[in-house]
């Protein structure tokens, strides 16, 4: 199936659950409706055509689905027909985009933290059970249950699908952003398969964000999350090579960049950091903003960089960002510092295992001049990742590593 039909199958999907759940009510029946119809077009569009108003197939595809799943409810079905009669004549279509409902729905404080996040990964953003694993860094049969018992609890619950209450909203703003920030992630830097980069996703997450900062302008964090990943994104057209493998940002080519989104970018941090106290996106959207404002690698302010770093600990203290920060201290005060920084991380199962931690301790051992050792931490980094593009590029340079130890 071609990108173009993914992505606008990606862009309609969250639009249609929301709708079903709004007339319906089930959001485990529903989604599973949806699931079936996406599958239908899939398998109809590349070969039919895709229709004429396809928001508007999918919706009626679903929602036979869901009726046939209900048909034993004999009353409810003729009411639920009647209404999705009345509906398609009077529904105003994609512009009524129950995305952002559907989003705090699945943010609901009646699921836990990782539930919130897994279930919204998968009912909006689209990623399948493997992909939100491999963000958790879990096996896939434990976040295939965490979903699956997500669906129950709102199944239990009850909870009707509407917009949260203001005092509400904030309570669920938290995992709201998570949710945003991990599917951006997932695709700037896809966790496995050929490609590198998935536009869908992140194209998504920004599309969602702008609707979160519609929502609440003056947020500080939700206008630093916008920023973190426009600024970010600004990167992607240097971000791979034109045979799809992977360019590091110390060797972008720079003019590649889009000034716009920086520009915008940029400017969105100014107006977060005037907001309230400093908060973890604010920071991270602080550090962004100061690569994409140096002319070249070797401008970098790597000082301002790692006391940024060091705030952001403070802030939020977690082991990504004590391996980010052991890259900024190896550039600001030499590798060997980042290395000792790191050591500290390799008993945290959270990341002494990933393949993340490998390819730091590689890129500080070459830092050094230890290309044996790098050799080896490259080649394991390589190992660990799902990732194609990460993989090559990570052999490539345990290669360079390796001709350099035999000089």
């Amino acid at each position: 199936m071609s990108t173009e039909f993914e992505g606008l199958l990606r862009r309609l999907a969250p639009q249609v659950l929301g709708v079903l759940v709004r007339r319906h009510g089930r959001f485990d029946a529903c989604e599973d409706a949806v699931q079936e119809a996406l599958l239908a077009a899939a398998l109809q569009w590349p070969e039919q055509g895709v229709p004429e108003n396809p928001y508007g197939w999918l919706i009626t595809v679903a929602s036979r689905r869901l009726t046939d799943e209900l048909r034993a409810e004999a009353a409810r079905v003729r009411r639920e027909e009647t209404v999705f009669a009345l509906d398609l004549a009077t529904d105003p279509g994609p512009d009524n985009d129950d995305t952002l409902t559907l989003l705090f729905l699945c943010c609901h404080p009646a699921l836990s933290g990782p539930s919130q996040v897994a279930l919204t990964l998968r009912a909006v953003g689209g990623l399948t059970t493997a992909e939100i694993a491999q963000a958790f860094l879990v096996p896939e049969a434990t976040m295939a249950q965490r979903i699956s018992r997500a669906k129950a609890t709102l199944k239990k619950s009850g909870v009707p699908f509407a917009a949260p209450a203001p005092e509400d909203r904030d309570d669920r703003l938290r995992a709201v952003l998570q949710v945003l920030y991990l599917i951006f992630n997932e695709g700037y830097t896809a966790t496995s398969g050929p490609v590198l980069l998935r536009t869908d996703l992140t194209a998504e997450a920004i599309r969602l964000t702008r609707i979160v900062h519609a929502l609440l302008p003056r947020d500080g964090e939700v206008t630093a999350l916008l920023a973190l990943m426009l600024l970010t994104d600004a990167r992607r057209a240097a971000r791979s090579a034109p045979d799809g493998g992977l360019v590091p940002l110390a060797e972008q080519d720079r003019s590649l960049w889009d000034d716009a989104a920086i520009r915008e970018g940029v400017a969105l941090v100014e107006a977060a950091l005037a907001e309230g106290p400093l908060g973890p996106y604010r920071l991270q959207a602080a550090i962004t903003a100061v690569h994409a404002e140096a002319a070249s690698a070797e401008e970098t302010d790597w000082r301002e960089i790692l006391a940024l770093y060091e705030l952001l600990e403070r802030v939020a203290a977690n082991p990504v960002v004590t391996l980010n920060r052991a890259v900024a201290l190896g550039m600001a005060r030499g590798p060997r510092a980042g290395l000792d920084l790191l050591g500290t991380l390799e008993a945290d199962d959270r990341v002494g295992r990933h393949h993340r931690f490998f390819a730091v301790r590689a890129h500080l051992l070459e830092q050094a001049g230890e290309d044996a050792a790098a050799e080896a931490a490259y080649r394991e980094a390589a190992r660990r990742t799902t990732s194609l593009p990460e993989r090559r590029y990570l052999e490539e340079k345990a290669a360079s590593s390796s001709r350099r130890s035999r000089r």
